[in-house]
């Protein structure tokens, strides 16, 4: 089945005690610590209403859930990581590294896309089993999608495990195109959409992050031969999370959500090419960026699963 690769509609979780998390922090050395920001629960909060208000007045379809009170869950802001969902009407569970994460993992969710919003689940894609073994992939933060063309890219880390993507790629018929990216102290990045984003026409991606030119080459030439634009972000691009944006399909044609740091970070030349492909639609998340080590794309799960009947 032929699927877009943006969506006109997005899964969000309104975070109920975001925080810092020190089950992540030795993987992912995007997190700040929380000095001197107040109350970043607060904080967060309003971050996450001001993506979704601007999102949903560019005409996206916004589906909004409530964190849970009952537990401390200070990343499930980041819904991606346990979820996608996909124009056949699968829904894919992923195994997580952080055992604080995986109780992010919601089935009522999936019950109210199908009850309240009107979506089809012919499918449930359970790959949480994976981390009785110590195998990982974190969902769309780990794989960055070619949804047309069927092809994952995966930059290997502690939460991206090769065998994890052999599951993924069984089970969802995609090539995998795998590659290692690390920071400017040579450590590896934690998740792949942190250096690499796909738009339908445009891909932002850090070439400078992959240490390996036979690597690097061999990602770009998939790139380029799929018609994208490439897009090449320099190291203070990528720090400021300017690989972590998403093209979304709004009412008034494509745009592309990011943060306000994003957006600030971005070269002329790099603002120019992404605004060939859609309206730049910014969000302050600040507190979310570096108290959680994620951004924008991080917040969306994209919602591509067909009408219920």
């Amino acid at each position: 089945m032929t699927e877009r690769q943006t969506a006109g509609a997005v899964l969000m979780v309104r975070p109920a005690r975001f925080g810092s998390n020190a089950e992540t922090a030795t993987s992912n050395f995007f997190q700040r610590p929380a000095m001197g920001l107040g109350d970043v629960a607060v904080r967060a909060q309003h971050e996450f209403d001001s993506l979704a208000l601007a999102l949903a007045d560019a005409g996206v379809r916004v589906h909004q859930f409530a964190g849970q009170h009952g537990a401390a869950l200070p990343d499930e802001v980041f819904p991606n990581n346990w979820l996608s969902l996909h124009a056949d009407g699968t829904a894919v569970l992923y195994p997580m590294l952080a055992p604080n994460r995986r109780r992010e993992r919601r089935r009522d969710v999936l019950d109210a896309l199908v009850d309240a919003c009107g979506y089809r689940i012919d499918r449930v894609v359970d790959l949480t089993g994976l981390e009785a073994r110590g195998l990982y992939l974190e969902g769309t933060g780990s794989v960055v999608l070619d949804r047309a063309r069927r092809i994952a890219y995966a930059s290997l880390s502690p939460r991206t495990h090769p065998e994890a993507l052999a599951e993924f790629a069984g089970a969802l018929s995609y090539e995998i195109v795998p590659f290692s990216a690390v920071d400017a102290a040579g450590r590896a990045i934690y998740h792949t959409n942190v250096v690499l984003s796909l738009g339908g026409g445009f891909a932002a991606l850090c070439t400078q992050a992959i240490p390996s030119a036979e690597e690097r080459r061999t990602v770009v030439a998939k790139l380029e031969a799929s018609g994208r634009a490439l897009l090449d972000l320099s190291r203070a691009e990528l720090e400021s999370f300017a690989a972590n944006v998403l093209e979304l399909e709004g009412t008034k044609g494509p745009v592309i959500a990011l943060s306000a740091a994003a957006l600030r970070s971005l070269a002329p030349a790099t603002r120019l090419g992404l605004e060939r492909h859609g309206r730049l639609v910014p969000a302050d998340v600040g507190t979310i960026e570096r108290i959680g080590g994620g951004s924008v794309r991080c917040m969306l799960a994209e919602v591509v699963l067909p009408p219920r009947l």
